[in-house]
């Protein structure tokens, strides 16, 4: 299951969404699939199980499903040798960091003091600002410096994962909010919820860089 946001966002570029259920032999295999998309979306859901990333289980690490866990970083590591543009939201980038060798905080509640910008509340997001460096895909991708975006989470990164450049943070308490691979013409993570907001401009340029490679190519 996927929220029907992701697709639509997809949609509304003129596009067409492919939903890529977990399948044990893609995890041997991820070309299998790759071959047939020209773009990657790694959607948000639920929290990543922390064996992936060689770490015990805190209380809060909740509905964790390791066959989706194995699946989306053997997906997102081969798209990377590929150079297939590749967009991770929310979950997304944190496995986009996993993949990469990074590890997660897995209660950001607990670092924060009860602060409310990062929420995890059932059917609820919370709305607050995010910094793009200057020049970054981040930044080109949101379409602006500072935005103002959808949270809905309560895990973030820990480690920063191998070549993973930290281009976006939460105002205030500074939490990443923007991950990227400089030397992939398109791999970006994201913390917030691009495809909750129908003005956002995020989603867009993942199709306009898949449309960009697949002219070149």
């Amino acid at each position: 299951m996927a929220p029907r946001s992701y697709a639509a966002a997809v949609q509304r570029t003129g596009e067409l969404a492919f939903l890529l259920p977990p399948d044990e032999s893609a995890i041997a295999e991820p070309d299998r699939l790759l071959d047939r998309i020209d773009g990657l979306m790694l959607a948000g859901g639920s929290d990543v199980d922390p064996a992936t990333y060689g770490a015990q289980p805190d209380a809060e690490t909740k509905g964790t499903w390791p066959e989706r866990d194995q699946f989306e970083v053997a997906l997102v590591r081969r798209a990377l040798d590929r150079e297939l543009p590749v967009l991770g939201v929310c979950r997304g980038m944190q496995v986009l960091n996993i993949a990469c060798g990074g590890t997660l905080v897995q209660h950001l509640p607990d670092t924060l003091d009860g602060d409310e910008r990062h929420r995890h509340t059932p059917g609820t997001y919370g709305d607050h600002e995010v910094e793009l460096a200057a020049g970054s895909l981040a930044a080109r991708a949101a379409g602006a410096e500072r935005v103002t975006v959808k949270s809905h989470h309560h895990q973030g990164v820990d480690r920063i994962g191998d070549g993973l450049d930290v281009t976006g943070r939460s105002v205030g308490d500074g939490i990443v909010e923007a991950l990227e691979l400089s030397d992939r013409p398109y791999a970006l993570g994201v913390l917030w919820h691009p495809e909750e907001d129908v003005r956002s401009k995020v989603i867009g340029s993942l199709v306009e860089a898949v449309r960009s490679e697949v002219g070149a190519r």
